[in-house]
């Protein structure tokens, strides 16, 4: 089965519930980032040089995929545990490695204290400002690998459900 259909089946199976935090997510992610990079105009915080025109495409991109990434950690049972096996918590550090580095890509370059630190603000100019769409490139790389990874493995090795004490010494 190729992957396209498999992600089709998979999102097929979703509960409405795991639609809802993937929508609420997104829309969290979305103005986390976008206040303090100042693609939301607010008191709070201002940019010195303007967005360029691919950063509010690149932020949706990232806030939807942001939300369905962390919607796939949303059990389809309720009644399950949400257990974690130690595969899935290394796919969650790809998106999370996506989230942050679009953060890098779209906020403003001279704005940043981490890269004013490293570069200075003529090197942020100068070599930090032509890599942010390397950056958001890779961001929504990342993010879309660990979704697809995530929602399209759930059903292939299931781990076994808990036993609780009870039922253990009865069996």
């Amino acid at each position: 089965m190729s992957p396209r259909v498999s992600l089709k089946s998979a999102l097929a199976q979703w509960p409405g519930r795991r639609w809802q935090t993937a929508a609420v997510a997104a829309v969290a992610t979305y103005v986390v980032v976008a206040v303090p990079t100042d693609l939301i105009d607010t008191p709070l915080f201002s940019r010195e040089v303007p967005p360029t025109w691919w950063s509010f495409p690149v932020l949706a991109v990232t806030a939807v995929l942001t939300g369905l990434l962390l919607a796939t950690y949303v059990s389809r049972d309720p009644a399950s545990s949400g257990e974690e096996g130690e595969e899935e918590g290394r796919k969650g550090k790809f998106g999370a490695a996506g989230a942050i580095v679009s953060f890098f890509a779209v906020g403003c370059p001279v704005c940043n204290k981490l890269v004013l630190l490293a570069l200075g603000t003529s090197g942020a100019m100068q070599y930090f400002e032509p890599i942010q769409p390397l950056l958001a490139a890779l961001s929504i790389a990342l993010l879309l690998w660990a979704f697809v990874k995530r929602a399209t493995s759930e059903d292939r090795c299931p781990l076994p459900r808990r036993q609780t004490a009870g039922a253990a010494a009865d069996g």
